[in-house]
């Protein structure tokens, strides 16, 4: 009988164990969760910044090239 509670208290150390490293697993996951949207967005503005410059360069280029032509 000793034996019996033996292996059942075993088991759920372990058990009990495992469930607490598989918390601390989705602990971790949810610190996480969003990282990659907000990676994604800081790429988008940072795309959409460098064409605004190109395009203003552009622009005053052609308006420099413009005033030469009149």
């Amino acid at each position: 009988m000793q034996h019996i509670l033996g292996i059942w208290l075993t088991l759920g150390y372990r058990v009990e164990t495992l469930l607490g490293h598989q918390q601390q697993v989705l602990a971790r996951r949810r610190d996480e969760r969003g990282s990659i949207t907000i990676e994604q967005a800081l790429w988008a503005v940072a795309i959409i910044a460098l064409v605004g410059i190109v395009v203003a360069a552009i622009t005053a280029f052609v308006k420099k090239e413009v005033g030469k032509i009149k």
